[in-house]
């Protein structure tokens, strides 16, 4: 018990780095409730909740039928599905992997894989989320068609990482300023809430008013996945090279970011905290 364990060659350690991952992920999926099918139905809830109030809100305002020719629901997840990522996935990894944290200190855990674990476990959690409803949907209400859903799926899986990307960099700062990072997190969170543009179509929106959302990435993953979703919908406001390079910027941002945090910070840096 008091050898330390070393791996012999490149390929072990690999091995070891992936089960290491999959154990911490299985412990972030169960941490918040004891039965992990309970903590699955909680995310499921809330994805239903959303499109539910986002349905009975466009009804309230008058609005019965999708501004894109086909399913009005559908309209609503592809906005619902991609926000919830976003915003999950920023939560996790903003919260994950403190190097000031006592379990960093433990034989081969490091940040790296506490972000990893934490950003699966998210993607785990909305992945299935998404495939529930929209089963669900399928077979108790109405058939659904996608257009393409393995393209539909790749941009959830942009809207997973550019929140991670963005989760990044909130870590890297949280050492240095923790009350500050939360409400900053929590302030990004809520801007989504309008300048993701789940509520509008972007073909159909003025220029004076696209200004305010085109800096979004996920503005323009949405209206992405709905030129994926609708056979009837070209997006011509909104280009998929902007969040993939956005990704690209926010990802060496934050790990620049980070390593310098994680070689800077030490435990008494918490200390007056």
């Amino acid at each position: 018990m008091f050898v330390q364990r070393r791996s012999r060659n490149m390929i072990e350690a690999a091995f070891t780095t992936l089960a290491l991952i999959y154990h911490v992920t299985v412990n972030n999926l169960r941490k918040t409730q004891r039965n992990a099918v309970v903590g699955l139905l909680m995310t499921v809830v809330q994805s239903m909740m959303l499109i539910v109030g986002f349905y009975l809100m466009f009804v309230v305002i008058g609005v019965r039928n999708s501004p894109i020719r086909g399913d009005f629901i559908v309209y609503i997840m592809t906005g619902i599905f991609m926000f919830m990522t976003h915003t999950k996935s920023i939560g996790a990894v903003a919260s994950a992997g403190n190097p000031t944290n006592p379990m960093m200190k433990h034989g081969p855990l490091n940040t790296a894989v506490m972000i990893s674990a934490s950003a699966l476990a998210t993607l785990y959690q909305q992945t299935v989320s998404a495939l529930v409803i929209l089963t669900a949907y399928h077979y108790f209400l109405q058939p659904v068609h996608i257009d393409n859903p393995l393209a539909c799926y790749a941009m959830l899986l942009l809207a997973w990482i550019s929140g991670c990307c963005i989760g990044l960099i909130f870590l890297s700062i949280r050492p240095w300023w923790p009350q500050g990072v939360g409400v900053m997190t929590a302030f990004y969170q809520r801007i989504n809430m309008v300048f993701s543009g789940k509520m509008f179509v972007a073909n159909a929106m003025p220029t004076f008013l696209l200004h305010s959302f085109d800096w979004n990435p996920l503005f323009h993953i949405i209206d992405q996945t709905r030129g994926f979703a609708f056979i009837n919908y070209s997006p011509r406001n909104s280009s998929l090279h902007y969040p993939i390079y956005c990704i690209i910027a926010l990802l060496m941002i934050g790990l620049m970011a980070e390593f310098v945090t994680r070689k800077s910070v030490s435990m008494s840096t918490m200390a007056g905290r």
